[in-house]
């Protein structure tokens, strides 16, 4: 045998040789496996009935290293849905009428694997531990198909970024998943939550700032996907702005706010406007008077602390949804996201081609995101044309949520926006002016009543406020009054920081 070639001059003892070598190319790596705890988990499974079911939601076929294994579990999943018995005799039979009997070592190592175990006692730890192992094998063989396509000089970098993400993606659906809870712990929760409404106000959710929206809804509740639909121009980005304002700043709720149409530094101008009650057009231009600059200055503080995080990465796919969501709910504690809008978002390569498919596939995993995070999560989205042909009456319904009716089956509340101004309709049938009317058409409520809330939007701050204000001005500033809950809704044009005796700026 030949003596070890020395390192750097001097010579390794064997040991060391050995020890250094085992990570080498020349020894090779063997994939993470449990072959031991897999012959444990089959045994057990053939010696106790119940065992199957402690394991089912854990192991999947693919979950075992080795094939023979693969097909020895496939065969008791199957005798499973049929209701027959699971044991030695039944799954050797199973195997044989397969055609897998003698693949597999034939009934000898069927015997075998039920005298390697002596109770099923262990059986969900041990296949929680194959589990882990099929997740670890995973993971390599994606990182070495990934390694491989880099290399590849042909391969768009961007569709093998994506390719990736809808991979790591698969295996975390796949494998991780959420135990059940028993009733005792769930209604423990219950009356607890019901203490907390007790005591506030009524708003089980995150307040939206909107007294009749919150009476119906509660506030947006945890794990909720709210879906907010209108024709452009209707005020979608304006209404989801004057949420996250009224959460964060007057209920200190912070709000991720993942804008793929407006920049950030757009909608902030916005949220200026609305908090300052400086029209947008003169924020734009620039041409302040100076007492609109005291005002400006006097008022903004409110939203420099707001925890309002925006994100305006254009084309966001849904793999980077979730990690931004995730991290900031982990690092700043979120309690709601706004996605403005749905149609705007990219799909895993799986989902792309078929553009039903892919709103499908967006629309499935927002609400996974709600889930998972337990923050209602706002989706805006775009309504199809078919409310202009419309002849008569322009109210939207669900059928014209564009592109995908899974939005409608995912979403737990389905908003419209309808403006009577928008299409011309000065009084209603009444006889009452409509100028300044919004209705919030709530079409779909999984978890309450569905009806129509009015509310108020002041076109020059791009502004949504409560309905009931009998001193609103629609053309200039609103006036401090408060909702049903006494809480401030609209903002004084006055100075706040100024002397009472001071003359009143010409609004």
């Amino acid at each position: 045998m030949e003596e070890p070639k020395p390192r750097n001059g001097k010579k390794d003892s064997g040991l060391s040789v050995v020890r250094g070598a085992v990570n080498t190319p020349d020894y090779g790596k063997i994939p993470p496996q449990a072959v031991d705890l897999e012959e444990a988990v089959l045994g057990a499974l053939m010696l106790d009935k119940e065992a199957l079911t402690d394991v089912i939601d854990i192991l999947k076929k693919e979950s075992f290293y080795k094939d023979d294994h693969k097909m020895i579990y496939e065969a008791i999943l199957d005798l499973f849905q049929r209701s027959e018995p699971i044991d030695i005799l039944t799954v050797t039979q199973e195997l044989k009428k397969r055609g897998e009997l003698e693949i597999i070592g034939g009934p000898f190592y069927i015997a075998q694997l039920t005298n390697r175990v002596a109770s099923s006692a262990n059986v969900e730890f041990h296949a929680r531990i194959i589990s882990q192992k099929h997740i670890q094998r995973e993971l390599i063989r994606i990182s070495s198909e990934t390694i491989k396509m880099a290399y590849d000089e042909t391969v768009d970098v961007f569709d093998l970024l994506d390719g990736a993400e809808a991979k790591l993606f698969e295996v975390a659906e796949g494998n991780i998943r959420r135990s059940y809870e028993d009733m005792n712990k769930l209604l423990h929760k219950a009356v607890k939550q019901l203490e907390l409404i007790s005591k506030s106000d009524g708003t089980s959710g995150v307040p939206t700032g909107f007294a009749n929206l919150d009476r119906v809804t509660g506030g947006f509740q945890k794990s909720d996907m709210i879906v907010l639909a209108a024709r452009p121009g209707m005020g979608k980005t304006a209404f989801v702005l004057s949420l996250a304002r009224n959460a964060a700043v007057d209920y200190k709720k912070g709000v991720a706010v993942f804008s793929l149409e407006m920049s950030s530094l757009q909608l902030v101008n916005r949220l200026i406007s609305s908090e300052t009650e400086i029209a947008g057009e003169k924020l734009k231009k620039g041409n302040l008077e100076p007492y609109e600059w005291e005002q400006l200055n006097s008022r903004i503080g409110k939203l420099t602390n707001a925890p309002i995080y925006i994100n305006d990465t254009p084309g966001l796919s849904i793999f980077e949804l979730r990690a931004q969501c995730r991290r900031l709910k982990a690092e700043k504690d979120i309690q709601m996201v706004i996605i403005d809008y749905l149609q705007l978002m990219t799909a895993t390569v799986e989902g792309k081609g078929n553009r039903e498919q892919e709103i499908s596939a967006i629309s499935r995993a927002v609400k996974g995101i709600a889930k998972e995070l337990e923050v209602p999560v706002i989706a805006l989205s775009q309504l199809s044309r078919a409310v202009e042909t419309r002849g008569g009456d322009k109210r939207p319904q669900l059928s014209d949520l564009r592109e995908s009716g899974a939005i409608e089956q995912d979403a737990d509340m389905v908003m419209f926006i309808y403006r009577p101004e928008y299409y011309g309709i000065t009084a209603d049938e009444d006889g009452n002016s409509t100028q300044g009317l919004s209705e919030l058409i709530i079409a779909k409520h999984r978890n309450g009543s569905t009806e129509d809330v009015k509310i108020r939007f002041q076109n020059h701050l791009a502004k949504f406020v409560n309905w009931e204000n009998d001193n609103f001005d629609l053309n200039g500033p609103s006036v401090d009054v408060e909702d049903d809950y006494g809480r401030q809704v609209l903002r004084s044009s006055n100075f706040d920081n100024i002397d009472d005796k001071a003359e009143e700026p010409p609004f």
